[in-house]
């Protein structure tokens, strides 16, 4: 199965594509797209783009993807929502099923505690993956991680995941 992990952001969002099977993650894939320009509509728009464009490069099965949290500012807030809300679009337009996870969930299926750190969850992402001293972004970590997350909750068994967004 591959699965597509995102990490939204107004100006960086992280990816990261990883392929498990029979238990094992086969293969991975990892960026950041950067947008760079001060009008946050062009930012969405190219955002966009290069999310259409991965999806239909890779195919994935599954794309799984952070759910708001709060203790940010208002305005952090919408230009999240509505970064994840193009990435949605996306994949939606792909056909390609959604799920949402929080991020303590993420962290603690991949690091075993909730609130684990950045650099904690980057390095618990490159063991999982077996890739050695591979220099991997924290956007990117963090996208490898949601990707890793539900490949590990869709193989249990009695899977049913009740925030399938699209």
């Amino acid at each position: 199965m591959k699965v597509l992990g995102l990490d939204p952001g107004s100006r960086a969002s992280g990816f990261g594509l990883v392929e498990y099977t029979a238990g094992a993650f086969r293969s991975f894939e990892f960026g950041v797209w950067r947008e760079s320009s001060p009008r946050l509509s062009a930012r969405l728009e190219s955002l966009f783009r290069r999310c259409e464009e991965f999806l239909e490069k890779s195919r994935p099965a599954a794309a799984s993807i952070e759910t708001i949290f709060s203790g940010k500012s208002a305005s952090s807030v919408f230009a999240l929502a509505q970064t994840r809300g193009v990435l949605l679009l996306a994949c939606a337009r792909a056909q390609i099923p959604i799920f949402e996870y929080e991020p303590l969930t993420v962290k603690k299926t991949i690091t075993g505690y909730g609130r684990a750190e950045k650099p904690q969850t980057r390095e618990m992402v490159r063991s999982l993956l077996s890739a050695g001293q591979v220099q991997i972004p924290l956007d990117a970590a963090d996208a490898l991680a949601m990707a890793i997350c539900h490949c590990h909750h869709a193989s249990a068994p009695n899977f049913d995941h009740p925030a399938a967004a699209c």
